[in-house]
């Protein structure tokens, strides 16, 4: 056992350590656990094989001890000095007679207890001699005394989840949220759309309200061939008027030359 619990410290002092699982590290006896665990708030020892409590330290801030499936019978008055202790877990050892479990009358803080597989569940009105000799006891192999199930792990944890939702001020409901200002922040496909088509200059045909998509604009090449186009226009232009004026010359020349 002590092996087991130097492995599972990790390097850390026994101040600081606040979880130890040796489940299955066979021993009969406590070994290496001492009350310098003082941290310590959940301890499992299932299936150690462990015969008796003599040895069991005092761990002021123990809450959750796991102690099945071993083969205690007595000595659970060692438990007194972990009075912080909500959650014991016996099932499956050998606790016989009632007089083994007096001592569990000073947990005052015991809310859950497990004794399942042990002979003394079989004594008459084993359920209601428990829950008087233990009164800030819950939960009883399970059970409340009105029979009813005692929530799982998990439904403990969801409703923790749940109560810390709902002091979460982060989460709360009442958030100043404006929805007219998302409208208004909020743009139109359309309006990108048109956006768009006037930073781009497409063509835009009324007929059926789409871009001709077969518009290119206007090159370079294409810019210095109109320009050379026009050039010849305006040449072909000049030598037309030049013709028509050097004719009109020679008409007046031979009108003269008749009179």
């Amino acid at each position: 056992m002590e092996k087991r619990i130097a492995l599972e410290k990790r390097g850390l002092p026994d101040d600081k350590i606040t979880e130890l699982i040796l489940d299955n590290c066979r021993s009969t006896s406590i070994e290496g656990l001492t009350d310098s665990f003082k941290a310590l708030e959940v301890l499992s020892l299932i299936n150690v094989g462990l015969v008796s409590l003599k040895s069991f330290p005092k761990l002021p801030a123990l809450r959750k001890l796991e102690l099945s499936d071993n083969r205690i019978h007595n000595a659970l008055s060692h438990l007194t000095g972990s009075p912080k202790l909500t959650h014991l877990n016996l099932s499956g050892n050998r606790i016989k007679d009632f007089e083994e479990l007096q001592p569990l009358k000073e947990l005052e803080n015991l809310e859950v207890l497990d004794l399942f597989n042990n002979e003394v569940t079989m004594t008459p009105n084993y359920r209601d001699k428990i829950f008087e000799l233990i009164p800030s006891l819950k939960y009883l192999d399970g059970f409340d005394k009105d029979d009813a199930e005692a929530p799982s792990d998990e439904e403990d944890e969801a409703n923790g989840a749940t109560e810390d939702d709902e002091d979460d001020p982060d989460l709360d409901d009442s958030s100043d949220y404006d929805e007219e200002d998302e409208d208004d922040n909020d743009v139109s496909l359309a309006d990108v759309y048109n956006e768009n088509l006037e930073e781009d200059g497409s063509d835009w045909n009324e007929e059926d309200g789409e871009v001709d998509e077969d518009f290119d604009e206007p090159t370079d090449e294409d810019e210095d061939d109109g320009e050379g186009e026009a050039a010849a226009e305006n040449a072909g232009s000049d030598s037309e008027a030049g013709e028509e004026s050097e004719a009109r010359g020679k008409k007046r020349k031979l009108e003269g030359n008749d009179g």
